[in-house]
């Protein structure tokens, strides 16, 4: 089978691409295709995160193995696009370069038959002009709380009186 995704840049202008590409694919194979529609040179990291269906993120699926344990942790490679995106699974989100934050909603537009003397991956669309640095971010808190610098007291944050006299914590000079 074939599918058809729209990658959108995550800006406020519209630049997106559509792929087609294998099922049986890996995601590493769906990560070259974004880097060669998209015009980057692929020398930077990048992440899959599964989502949501209001593009929440939730799981990492990174390029390299970055786990404490080698070969321990699952990668781009080990997934085959068939076993994460499907018809009840249609989003995921896309991460190059951790330094600029290129980032991308991904979607499974279509699953199609495989047509004779076509190659894939393939670019069957593309809008938009890439723009030379990566779109600011704008991160919310889950909690709507704001911080004010102007309302910032030391007071508020200091619980235990003077921290400059630990004798009152009950520590030792040479504690350890």
């Amino acid at each position: 089978m074939v599918y058809k995704f729209r990658a959108i840049l995550d800006t406020e202008e519209d630049v997106f691409r559509d792929i087609a590409i294998l099922s049986e694919d890996t995601l590493e194979d769906l990560h070259n295709a974004l880097v060669n529609a998209f015009g980057f040179d692929g020398a930077e990291v990048a992440s899959f995160y599964t989502c949501d269906e209001n593009w929440n993120q939730e799981d990492e699926i990174p390029l390299f193995d970055t786990g404490d344990v080698a070969g321990e942790q699952m990668v781009m490679a080990d997934y085959q696009l068939s076993s994460i995106l499907n018809e009840d699974q249609t989003k995921i989100i896309y991460v190059y370069d951790f330094m600029n934050m290129w980032t991308f909603l991904v979607e499974l537009a279509a699953i199609e038959e495989e047509q004779a003397g076509e190659a894939y991956p393939a670019v069957l669309f593309s809008h938009g002009v890439m723009p030379g640095e990566a779109p600011n971010k704008e991160f919310e808190s889950e909690n709507e709380m704001d911080f004010d610098e102007d309302e910032f007291d030391e007071d508020d944050f200091d619980e235990f009186g003077d921290s400059e006299n630990f004798e009152d914590y009950g520590f030792e000079e040479n504690w350890n």
